[in-house]
Formats: structure tokens, sequence, C-alpha cells
């Protein structure tokens, strides 16, 4: 399998080596962590931040299969968005390891975990790592209207603006999600290329690939919707498994 197989989960390094930013625990984590393990751990207790852009299941299932929260001396700091639901963070995800869903309890993990609730804000990581987040899907999910999505599309646009590059959820064609996925919480490939075209982005990586397409859809699609007469002068490809991109 060249695209899809495991949910979301992205890595991020830098010129530090020894800063990691995770984003998203989706089944894609379990693999992850068994990198970290036999090539971070020798080196020195795994230190790692861990970005959920949102805790639908698929994007936070993954969290009690990363072996390194088993070891000690590892530190994490799981950030995520609060919602309109008065569980915290620390609810949410560590709420996956109760003994009805799973054997081991979090209290019996042996890292040290740190769960902060995100709203609006900019984030000064150091090493000139800054983090924004927007809760305007939020706001989207909670009020109705033609008027709320273009003016969500206009904050994303802004947002983008001359990146050099992007990963973005795209999961349906415009024909799929008008004929029976509206309100889904998912973008369509044909919405999501003409807001990067519009925003002047450079590259773009379509993410987040529905559960059923299969490899050749994929090759299919990128022909269509990859092709410069298409996408002009916005690089646009779908992401796949263990894909390595140089920023």
């Amino acid at each position: 399998m060249k695209y899809g197989g495991n949910t979301a989960c992205i890595e991020l390094r830098f010129e530090n080596p020894e800063r990691l930013i995770i984003i998203d625990a989706g089944s894609g984590i379990r693999q992850l962590g068994d990198y970290i393990v036999a090539n971070d751990l020798p080196k020195g207790p795994i230190r790692a931040e861990i970005f959920l852009t949102h805790t639908h299941w698929d994007h936070i299932l993954g969290f009690p299969f990363f072996t390194p929260i088993y070891i000690p001396g590892t530190k994490l700091k799981v950030y995520g968005p609060s919602t309109f639901e008065e569980d915290s963070l620390a609810d949410v995800v560590g709420g996956q390891l109760v003994y009805r869903y799973f054997p081991v309890r979090q209290a019996e993990l042996a890292s040290d975990i740190e769960y902060l609730d995100l709203k609006e804000d900019r984030l000064d990581l150091g090493d000139g790592i800054t983090v924004v987040t927007d809760p305007s899907y939020d706001e989207a999910m909670a009020r109705e209207g033609e008027q709320v999505a273009a003016e969500q599309n206009q904050r994303i646009e802004e947002f983008m603006k001359n990146a050099d590059f992007i990963v973005h959820d795209a999961q349906y064609t415009r024909g799929e999600y008008e004929s029976s996925r509206l309100g889904w919480g998912h973008s369509t490939f044909e919405q999501t290329i003409a807001i990067a075209k519009r925003a002047g982005v450079k590259r773009m990586a379509l993410f987040h690939h529905d559960p059923v397409r299969t490899d050749t859809q994929i090759e299919e699609f990128t022909a269509k919707y990859c092709d410069s007469a298409y996408t002009g002068d916005t690089e646009i490809f779908f992401a796949r498994e263990n894909a390595e991109i140089e920023i």
C-alpha cells in the first residue's frame, strides 16, 4: 500500500536534533514510536511535543500504542484544542487508558505527560518554531450557513498566504461531499486547491485520504488534480505513507 494505511500522524524534525514535534496521534504514531525507541532513545531520554488538530478517534486512537509512554524518563507535552464539551484534553486522550478499553491505566504509565488545552493562541516554542492555533473550525461546527463557510475559508486563505508548504485535509471530491457527506467536517480536493492557489502557496500535500481509497484511485486523482494545468503555480501532491519532505 502506497497511500493511506494509517490514520493521521506527522513527524517534524528540525536542525536541533533533540527537537521532535508530532502532529496527531492516529494509528501511524505506533510505528513512529517504534522508530523513536530504536533511533532516539539510545541517545538519551525521549522528549517530544504532540499537537492534536482535534480529538476525533482517528486522530487519537494510536496514543495508547505509542511505546515511549511506557518508558521511564520520557517527557511529553500534549497540546489539543478546547472544544464546546466539558471534558479536558487529559480526560479525552488519557480516557482511552481505562480498563474497560485498555489493559494499562494512565496512572500506571512510566512517562511524564503534560496535557495543555489550546484556544486561539500564538505559541513560541523556541528554536524559531511558532505554532498558531485557530478555533475557526470549532466555530463553524457550532454555527450554520454559507456565510460562516465563506468567513472560515477567508481565514484559512489568510493563514496560508505565501506559505512554502501546507499539509491540508482533502478527503473527498466535490461530488462525493455534496451527494452524501455534507457536514462531515472534511474538505474537498477542489476547495482546498482553489484556496491554496489564491493564497500563493508554493507546495501542498493533500492529506487524510478516505479510508476506502485504493492506490489506483489516488493515482487517477493525481493525474487529474495535480497537473500544473489545474494547480497553476502551486505544486500539489497526495501525501503517502513514510514520505519524507524537506523544507
